[in-house]
């Protein structure tokens, strides 16, 4: 029988609500994306720069990366619910101290605390859908997950500028207060246990063992890149989108968010997919295929540009193409990469976030580097992640 099909490490534990996990992973990155409309109004109430009102942004994705590595091993050695709440709470501190803010310092300060909690809801909302499922059925579970997820960057900036058009920008973080403060509440009174407390030892070096343990595993570190590549590379498109919608296909700036919108559903779809494939495709056959249809996206992409025939419709369309791929191919590679060593599922939901922001930052500085007008560099990046997801799953 195929390691694909293992028990869960926590089989036969109560199972938390699937709602509840993907309302806790999504909002950690809430706080990112419905902030992005009032920058500006912001930084004119602060009488800062919008170079240092970006800081707001910057800070926040690279607590939200760094900190994912922290989460999980702590995770696996406390047990996650106690991790999770404490997060929360962090998450909460940092939004409520934005409120009152008076000086671009002290709103940077309250966005990195807000980061630092909101990436312990992305790590151990995997990690739980880990603890009490089967690979396949994990495969389902994080699917769901995704597709969930992918509507927090599409819906969130528009949610944002509604909120500070009629209220002001500090009413996003009173609004986010109520929410997050909501949710931490019923986590607090509802939240089981899936991975209690292992007993070992608590030292630093104790708790990263089962980093030292993953990265041993040659498995686990061609599912974290090929992972890695194929999720976090659609960052490239949306870096670039609006100078090929606006300089180059001479759209407004109203309509670069319905495409995004757009594209973004297409890893919906790939994600809803997943949930009929579970049990008739090994996890092996559901990433390679979700990075073949990928690749054939990024291939027509290419081809348009080579032919002159770059349009509004080729763009989105062979966009749509290859977030469909990402949908499909993206929870299977989590549910191989978290099923290498089901005791480490904290470990493992947090060293492939890290992996996922740091390999999304390097194909947005690439298109950003090599930005010369046209969709060549986003073509040429996109193909790339592709191919090397594709050597990484020949050897899984």
């Amino acid at each position: 029988m195929s390691s694909d099909r293992e028990r869960p490490a926590t089989a036969g534990r109560s199972a938390p609500s699937l709602a509840l996990l993907i309302a806790v992973t999504m909002t950690g990155t809430v706080a990112l994306h419905i902030f992005i409309p009032a920058l500006p109004a912001a930084a004119r109430d602060l009488g800062t720069s919008p170079a240092a009102i970006q800081l707001t942004i910057t800070l926040y994705l690279i607590g939200l990366a760094v900190g994912q590595l922290i989460y999980g091993p702590i995770s696996d050695r406390l047990g996650r619910r106690p991790v999770i709440i404490a997060s929360l709470a962090l998450y909460l501190a940092g939004i409520v101290l934005a409120i009152p803010a008076a000086t671009i310092g002290w709103l940077v300060a309250a966005r990195v605390l807000q980061s630092v909690g909101a990436c312990g809801a992305l790590v151990l909302g995997r990690a739980m859908v880990r603890d009490v499922s089967t690979n396949e059925d994990a495969a389902k579970k994080l699917a769901v997950l995704i597709a969930c997820m992918t509507l927090t960057p599409s819906l969130a900036p528009g949610i944002g500028g509604l909120i500070e058009t009629w209220f002001g920008w500090r009413a996003i973080f009173v609004a986010l207060a109520a929410v997050v403060g909501a949710l931490t509440l019923i986590v607090v009174l509802t939240l089981p246990e899936t991975h209690p407390p292992s007993g070992a030892e608590s030292g630093i070096n104790s708790a990263f063992s089962g980093y030292r343990r993953l990265m041993r595993s040659a498995k686990f570190r061609r599912y974290t890149l090929a992972g890695s590549c194929a999720g976090t590379s659609l960052y490239a498109f949306l870096s670039v989108a609006p100078f090929l919608y606006i300089d180059v296909l001479h759209r407004s700036g109203q309509e670069v968010g319905l495409y995004c919108v757009i594209v973004s559903l297409g890893m919906a779809a790939g994600a809803a997919m997943v949930r009929f494939m579970v049990g008739r495709m090994e996890i092996r056959r559901g990433a390679r295929l979700g990075n073949l249809v990928s690749f054939a996206g990024a291939a027509l992409l290419l081809a348009a540009h080579l032919s002159g025939e770059l349009s509004v419709a080729t763009l989105t369309g062979t966009m749509l193409l290859y977030a469909l791929g990402i949908g499909i191919g993206g929870p299977n590679m989590v549910a191989g990469a978290m099923g290498v060593d089901p005791e480490a599922a904290g470990s493992a939901s947090g060293l492939y976030g890290f992996s996922q922001m740091a390999v999304g930052a390097l194909a947005t500085l690439a298109v950003g580097l090599w930005h010369d007008g046209s969709a060549l560099p986003l073509a040429v990046v996109l193909i790339m992640a592709s191919l090397t997801t594709a050597l990484m799953l020949q050897r899984v």
